[in-house]
């Protein structure tokens, strides 16, 4: 579990194609590693994967090519988000993020406005059902509140320290992003859901 504040970026600097899916090596000097075990779990840009090797300033993690398929951004040598594993003893500066991503929205403008940017990202159309007006929702791991949602299309405001910090500069119209809509929402969805199996069924 995690809570979607990114606390450092880091490099993906080698992929190793597998045979179902890739071995990623992540460079993350600013990330503290220093309690940082074999199995650990750690949010790569919002896909929650497992440490299977560490070394100095680097480690390594499994995507299965199930991942790859419902992702963007481990297949590439790009700079990604980093958030390790929540502790119980943490505070919950964002939201309650499971590191597993609904699905791949667009971009649709990146601007800046006044000190600020604003994000417009179009979700898929499974998703939209899920994402309110002032709620939360997890943009390649970041926690974000929603400003306007109209149909699939929904804004943010991203203030400086966002933009400055977390890989999100480098937005533009046309990118993707991974998304993970709020976790709350879905279980109330299901519990609404006539067609869900019940406890006699």
């Amino acid at each position: 579990m995690f809570t979607g504040i990114v606390t450092a970026t880091g490099k993906i600097s080698h992929i190793l194609p597998l045979e179902e899916g890739v071995r990623l090596t992540v460079e993350a000097p600013s990330l503290d590693l220093s309690d940082m075990v074999i199995g650990d779990s750690i949010a790569h840009g919002g896909v929650c994967l497992t440490v299977i090797s560490r070394k100095k300033n680097s480690y390594q993690v499994d995507v299965s090519r199930e991942t790859l398929d419902c992702t963007v951004g481990l297949d590439e040598l790009n700079e990604v988000n980093l958030e390790k594993a929540m502790r119980l003893a943490d505070r919950l500066g964002g939201h309650l993020v499971s590191g597993h991503v609904d699905g791949v929205g667009e971009v649709i403008k990146f601007e800046k406005i006044g000190e600020s940017h604003e994000l417009v990202i179009k979700a898929p159309k499974a998703l939209a059902k899920y994402i309110a007006r002032k709620g939360s929702i997890t943009v390649d791991g970041v926690s974000l509140t929603t400003n306007r949602v109209k149909g699939r299309r929904f804004s943010i405001n991203l203030i400086p320290h966002t933009v400055a910090v977390t890989t999100l500069k480098r937005c533009k119209a046309g990118g993707k992003v991974n998304l993970e809509v709020d976790l709350i929402a879905r279980y109330v969805e299901r519990m609404l859901n006539h067609d869900a199996p019940t406890a006699q069924a």
